[in-house]
């Protein structure tokens, strides 16, 4: 696999990280930084107050790579300039050693996460993507917390994963009914349950980094992936999963697929698929470059570079996410290969290019904040 080259350098994904009061944000923290199997994690952590107590719970296991603000909301008091400032100081090459390779962003219990989110999104520090939204919830508390914040049902709605926690302090019957509804307000997004907050950071960033990668892409066990595969012509593998709370599925093609027909898949692709990381290859609609594709929730970039001297020309695919089919995924994606003999020219590009963001270039699309 080649280094990243000069025009589009290595980015880290920033996760932000929501719920109200008590959720359960900072032991999710914690339980990423305690099972990232050597993941470096740089965190921003926001305290509503004076004394800034999730700070001061994480900041034993992060040393110098914690920024933290206390004594206000992060959405309100910065803006995202003020906001770059602190994730230059985290993704500055000198800054940590040996770099990071995510960033979260544990909000304050009252901060209005549509704004964080486009903060990052706005920003102009060229080290950093987009890693999505989570949104916790407490699973003995939502209906009360909705009571007193209808403004849930908005944040629920934006997020791209869910996590509702404390799901083993209700009965099962009101646990069924806690996520069913959530999945109805969250639309697309991924949810799952969880007990003290432990959720499988492999959901959320890839566990086993290497420098060989484009923001959260690894490939180095994409053939023995843990998770259900099947390559992309639908064949099934074995019927495990990573988790017991999400899916994924690995496809790999050497027939180039056609991007008309892959946009589609993209633009109706499926609810509860949280991440699609990868590359493709579109053949002759642009022989030079193969496709880095970087999708969270509803967010989507493309990133071309060219294909690296002597390498296999392939597509190579991981999609994640709670309660998809990985069979249909499969299929699906099956029926996005070019037809022989890859006669797609330039013009069947053009949904792909709605999502490239060249260097230097702003206001692409990928994101509906």
């Amino acid at each position: 696999m080649s280094q990243p080259s000069r025009e589009h350098p290595q980015q880290i994904p920033v996760v932000v990280l929501a719920g109200f009061l008590g959720s359960g944000k900072t032991t999710l923290l914690n339980h990423l930084l305690h099972h990232g199997g050597g993941t470096r994690i740089g965190a921003i952590v926001n305290d509503f107050g004076a004394i800034e107590i999730d700070a001061m719970a994480v900041a034993g296991q992060l040393g110098d790579s914690t920024v933290s603000l206390g004594n206000g909301c992060l959405c309100c008091a910065v803006d995202a300039s003020e906001l770059d400032e602190y994730l230059d100081r985290l993704t500055r090459p000198s800054a940590v050693s040996g770099g990071l390779d995510v960033i979260v962003i544990e909000a304050s219990g009252l901060a209005e996460p549509q704004e964080l989110v486009r903060m990052v999104l706005a920003s102009e520090n060229p080290r950093i993507m987009y890693g999505g939204l989570v949104e916790l919830v407490d699973a003995v508390e939502f209906d009360a917390t909705r009571q007193r914040h209808p403004e849930v049902d908005r944040h629920l709605a934006i997020a791209d994963l869910v996590v509702v926690n404390k799901a083993d302090r209700v009965p099962e019957r009101e646990r069924e009914r806690v996520l069913d509804l959530v999945r109805e307000l969250s639309g697309r997004a991924a949810v799952v349950p969880a007990t003290y907050a432990r959720v499988d950071p492999e959901f959320l960033f890839d566990c086993r980094p290497t420098r060989e990668r484009i923001g959260q892409l690894s490939f180095d066990d994409l053939p023995r992936h843990d998770g259900d595969s099947a390559d992309v012509d639908g064949h099934d593998g074995h019927d495990g999963h990573m988790h017991a709370a999400y899916d994924s599925v690995s496809v790999e093609s050497e027939v180039p697929l056609d991007p008309s027909r892959l946009m589609t898949f993209l633009d109706s692709r499926p609810e509860g698929l949280y991440r699609i990381k990868g590359y493709v290859d579109f053949g002759a609609a642009d022989p030079r470059n193969r496709y880095a594709v970087h999708a969270v929730g509803r967010f989507l970039r493309f990133y071309p570079e060219p294909w690296p001297a002597g390498e296999r020309r392939l597509t190579q695919l991981v999609l994640i996410g709670a309660g998809v089919d990985p069979e249909a995924l499969g299929k699906e994606l099956a029926a996005c290969r070019s037809e022989a003999p890859h006669t797609a020219d330039e013009h069947s590009m053009w949904g792909v290019l709605r999502y490239v963001q060249e260097k230097g270039e702003e206001g692409a699309e990928g994101a509906d904040f």
